[in-house]
């Protein structure tokens, strides 16, 4: 059954729906939709803890921190690698942290740093290994979310935990449940 009418068909292109939808945000955010400006601008507030000496550590040789929390959650590693890294610190940018629970199902990685790759792991649940070199990225395994980094500064020869970069297995929010 065919039908003959001269009314036109208006579809909406999957290119004009993402442009009026970004635009329709942009409008909300500067028109002031109450509280969705500010839930857009809210940061976690760490707090500043020193967590070593820059003259204590060695290539190669992981330290143990805990951040933000002082329990077996917050477990991590501070190393210096030796090499260049994201988001690392120091005279040679080269001393990072780490968390130690796997992001895929919480597995503990403390003791798995291999020096030879930079690289923490693999995980005894899933064999994750994580690169210490690229932010924590995951190398192989059935992880899909980086290991939290522990945000570092060096003062003097004191280094400070400052802030976690992604979520601590097991918690929504890094601060939610500790203190």
């Amino acid at each position: 059954m065919t039908h003959d009418t001269n009314e036109e068909r208006h579809c909406l292109s999957r290119r004009t729906f993402l442009l009026s939808s970004g635009t329709a945000v942009g409008v909300a955010m500067v028109a002031g939709i109450p509280g969705l400006a500010e839930a857009a601008l809210q940061t976690a507030s760490y707090p500043l803890r020193k967590v070593g000496k820059v003259s204590q550590l060695k290539v190669g040789v992981p330290g143990t921190i805990q951040y933000p929390w002082k329990d077996v959650y917050s477990m991590a590693n501070i190393i210096k690698l030796g090499i260049p890294a994201g988001g690392g610190v120091g005279r040679d940018q080269d001393i990072v942290a780490f968390n130690t629970l796997c992001t895929h199902m919480g597995g503990p990685l403390q003791g798995t740093y291999k020096k030879e790759h930079h690289v923490l792991g693999p995980c005894p649940f899933h064999l994750t290994t994580f690169d210490l070199t690229k932010h924590g990225m995951v190398v192989s395994g059935q992880a899909t979310e980086s290991l939290p980094q522990i945000r570092l500064e060096v003062k003097g020869d004191d280094i400070y935990a400052t802030g976690v970069m992604g979520l601590i297995y097991g918690y929504h929010d890094n601060l939610a449940a500790k203190g």
